[in-house]
């Protein structure tokens, strides 16, 4: 988040975040003149509107009307702005990460008592991404980003490599990638992509933020946290792998050429590939990512969003019936994957109907999402604070100026645990430690 949406901050303990939307000023489920209720929906999804046509179809007497948004800051911008003023959308599209932050502002609601058998739909990771560590429920989660190993299947036969199980031999294989091509680097560490860090951790078992009562702990330097960063800080400086940022035009460049040979990334890595590195199609495959020890099954997620309720709404019995139907309805689900592209939350549709085929682009691999389903189902459970941003700005700047100094990256997650820390302070919550 930017500058202007840290300043909706409230100046509060944790506790308003786990009291705002038993508080807030909506709830009342009187229908509209007529009988007729009248949502509203923020969202950025493509092609969402159509979904919504179905439900609109089937429920004359709940209408919901969809007004695409801008994704990510710009929206949580917006919603927090039309609460303070009290007109916010019924509804609202809300990444995981920044669910605690309009939680914390008493924009979304908590829905517990309404969403029924919701939890049921969902794998265990997932859910716990809208509960905030509590046994509240914030939102309704809609796509994820389950984290697996992309690589290049021609180029590991060539060069007589073995796909690697574990984080071990993943920097042997990086190791010999290098020394029987110099030119060639197996992956890159990148220092502009915080999400992509913060779900390997969540994988190594590091659980960032935690909330008890009114108090927030913060774990950012924790012992997985700091193994992660070791192994990266090693890799890097050994010269292994390749330590340039992600989604700039040599990242591309180097991916369509075979400069750098694998990617760890999340589930919708096929869009990025086909359009970054379309010299490629169908010569990628995809694995687990590799495990930090030999037998696990764990993975972390990069990405995802929910659908959240506005505290303020008149109607969130009715608001949270449609957004349990966009996330678990088979048609409404399908229609998100068919016309949004979206990896559902939800598990029944991870595989099979609209995805019983690959994508496109790994139609050389036809089990691409029943791999990327199991993947999914062991997807590590995960926390978020309300300041997340902070986390991730300093993630930025501190592993850029260790990468150009070619100093180690522990004291970089060190200056993540601290900024983070004394942010919130700062913004009036409670915190331990």
């Amino acid at each position: 988040m930017k500058p202007k949406i840290r300043a909706f901050l409230l100046a509060a303990t944790a506790g308003t975040l786990l009291l705002s939307s038993a508080c807030g000023s909506g709830g009342d489920d009187a229908t509209e003149a007529g009988g007729k209720v009248e949502l509203t929906f923020w969202s950025w999804v493509p092609g969402i509107d159509k979904v919504v046509a179905q439900w609109n179809t089937a429920h004359p007497d709940i209408h919901v009307t969809v007004s695409k948004q801008a994704q990510g800051d710009e929206e949580v911008t917006k919603v927090l702005t039309a609460n303070k003023a009290g007109n916010p959308p019924d509804l609202f599209q809300a990444e995981y990460q920044a669910l605690p932050t309009l939680v914390s502002n008493g924009a979304a609601a908590d829905l517990t008592k309404y969403a029924g058998d919701a939890k049921s739909k969902f794998a265990p990771g997932v859910w716990s991404t809208i509960t905030l560590g509590t046994d509240a429920v914030y939102a309704i989660p809609q796509d994820s980003g389950p984290m697996m190993l992309y690589y290049r299947a021609d180029l590991f036969k060539d060069l007589g490599l073995q796909v690697p199980k574990t984080w071990e031999e993943f920097g042997q294989v990086a190791k010999q990638v290098r020394q029987k091509d110099p030119k060639r680097r197996l992956t890159t560490f990148s220092a502009g992509d915080p999400g992509w860090f913060a779900g390997l951790a969540q994988q190594a078992g590091a659980q960032w933020f935690g909330v008890s009562g009114d108090t927030w702990s913060v774990h950012v330097d924790d012992p997985a946290t700091k193994k992660l960063a070791d192994y990266w800080s090693g890799l890097v400086a050994s010269g292994d792998v390749d330590s340039q940022p992600m989604y700039t035009p040599e990242w591309n460049k180097a991916l369509n050429d075979g400069t750098l040979i694998a990617w760890p990334s999340a589930v919708w890595g096929p869009g990025v590939l086909s359009g970054n590195a379309p010299d490629t199609a169908g010569k990628w495959a995809i694995a687990e990512l590799p495990q930090w020890a030999a037998g696990e099954h764990k993975t972390g997620s990069w990405g995802g969003s929910s659908t959240a309720v506005a505290a303020k709404s008149k109607h969130i019995a009715q608001a949270t019936q449609f957004a349990v139907w966009l996330n678990t309805d088979p048609a409404a689900v399908t229609g998100l994957i068919t016309e949004g592209g979206i990896y559902p939350a939800a598990t029944a549709a991870q595989s099979g109907g609209a995805l019983a085929k690959p994508p496109a682009f790994f139609s050389n691999q036809p089990e691409f999402y029943t791999l990327a389903q199991q993947f999914a189902g062991t997807a590590a459970g995960v926390t978020w604070g309300p300041n997340v941003n902070v986390t991730y700005a300093t993630y930025k700047d501190a592993f850029a100026k260790a990468i150009t100094g070619k100093t180690a990256f522990g004291p970089a997650v060190d200056q993540m645990q601290k900024a983070t820390v004394d942010d919130l302070k700062k913004n009036g919550f409670k915190v331990s430690g």
